[in-house]
């Protein structure tokens, strides 16, 4: 996008190499330090160089800002932005923080407006984060008041280059990154357009929880399909991810983006050789309303669910019926918040979202499925802050062989090999 109010692109600097020599990374790709979950100079590293360097990040759905003034509080990283729609209908996105002194403006989740104005000094900007009106600029009676060179232009909000595909938004605060699409590689482009089709969205609802913890381990918890099979009884006593099921594991060339792809058989498992090894299958347990796990089949997909990645901070799944976007906003290295967005189809008819908004009691911050989460990336948290340090292991699979198995860490080796590539470390 043109007159970009551009950040510093500090992706393209080099590290501070005395500083990054005590910490040493294992030259085993099995093995992952753990300082890196808890160490606040590797956090503000991670700001600059991967959420503020060259990476197209997830922000909200067109739907959220759906006519002329809407906009949304979202975050690139840590930083608060605000997404708009101007009258045009172009999407927008800048820095939620004042150009004069810096306070961060807008308080509210979502809304409409014609104008954005800071409640310290009232300067005001529109929707495209232009500068467009300062109090008292040419001084009262002639005295004080800016320079006559002030510039407007100069003194707007920081932009950030928009990108948008099939309803989604995601920004950089770069201006020569590559399309979207090359960005994801054709294998994810088709995954993610498996739920962002071209149809248009209609927004179920939106939560937030904060986890304790740091913002990659939940990044790596949907890249960890060996936990899936085992931690979840929901997902396992109903069928709907178990280790006998049909699956199949990708990752883009970078390593950086993962899908895991699962079709679940008809009828729940059998108590058998492979269950047997899951703490979490009850054959016993029952369903008040069996409907919750009935599937409508709504695309040409061969799978009835995927768990996709979009570095750094998407996750994006289709669970049945059930569509979700989770953003990760890092807050520190042992906190980060969740944004929870669920929505279905414009088109959908009144039994399509009365199935869609029941089923979606799996995911949240006390879902059947999300509540195991947020509890278990607590648990390694506390290690990793409490605990003498240790190196995490990765080693199952190997990264040469077919990807037709969930007892894999095939994605999360090349999540670290990337990340540190992208680091310096």
């Amino acid at each position: 996008m043109g007159n970009m109010t551009q950040f510093p692109d500090h992706s393209k600097e080099a590290p501070d190499a005395e500083r990054l020599k005590a910490y040493s990374w294992p030259d085993d790709p099995t093995l992952v330090p753990e300082w890196i979950y808890t160490d606040e100079y590797i956090a503000e590293l991670e700001q600059q160089r991967i959420f503020q360097g060259h990476t197209w990040n997830y922000c909200g759905l067109e739907v959220e800002v759906p006519e002329p003034g809407s906009y949304i509080r979202s975050y690139l990283g840590s930083m608060p932005i605000i997404v708009t729609r101007d009258e045009e209908g172009e999407i927008h996105a800048f820095e939620n923080r004042c150009a004069h002194r810096g306070a961060e403006f807008c308080k509210t989740y979502r809304g409409k407006t014609e104008t954005f104005i800071c409640p310290y000094h009232q300067w005001t900007y529109g929707l495209d984060g232009a500068l467009i009106s300062v109090p008292f600029r040419r001084g009262v009676k002639g005295k004080g008041g800016m320079p006559k060179d002030f510039d407007m232009e100069a003194n707007s909000l920081r932009r950030l280059n928009v990108t948008t595909r099939n309803g989604a938004i995601f920004v950089s605060s770069q201006d020569d990154m590559e399309p979207f699409e090359d960005y994801l590689g054709p294998m994810m482009v088709e995954q993610f357009d498996t739920v962002f089709d071209g149809r248009p969205l209609k927004l179920l609802g939106v939560h937030r929880n904060i986890l304790e913890g740091n913002w990659k381990l939940y990044q790596e918890n949907l890249k960890d399909t060996y936990h899936a099979t085992l931690l979840h009884t929901y997902l396992t006593t109903f069928g709907l991810f178990v280790a006998s099921n049909e699956t199949f594991v990708m990752t883009d060339d970078t390593g950086r983006h993962s899908t895991t792809c699962n079709r679940r058989p008809e009828g729940r498992p059998d108590a058998d050789e492979t269950t047997a090894e899951i703490g979490s299958f009850h054959s016993a347990m029952q369903l008040a309303d069996p409907s919750v796990l009935n599937y409508v089949k709504e695309s040409d997909s061969q799978w009835t669910s995927n768990a996709m990645t979009v570095w750094p901070n998407l996750v994006l799944i289709r669970q049945t019926n059930i569509f979700s976007a989770r953003q990760i906003v890092p807050m520190g290295p042992n906190k980060f918040m969740l944004i929870w967005c669920s929505f279905g189809y414009a088109d959908d008819d009144p039994e399509m979202l009365e199935h869609r908004l029941k089923q979606n009691n799996i995911f949240g911050p006390g879902g059947f499925i999300g509540i195991d989460d947020n509890e278990v990336i607590k648990f390694v948290a506390d290690g990793a802050q409490r605990g003498a340090g240790r190196d995490g292991v990765i080693p199952l699979g190997r990264d040469d062989e077919p990807s037709d198995t969930v007892i894999t860490d095939r994605a999360l080796r090349g999540m670290y090999s990337w990340y540190r590539k992208e680091m310096g470390l």
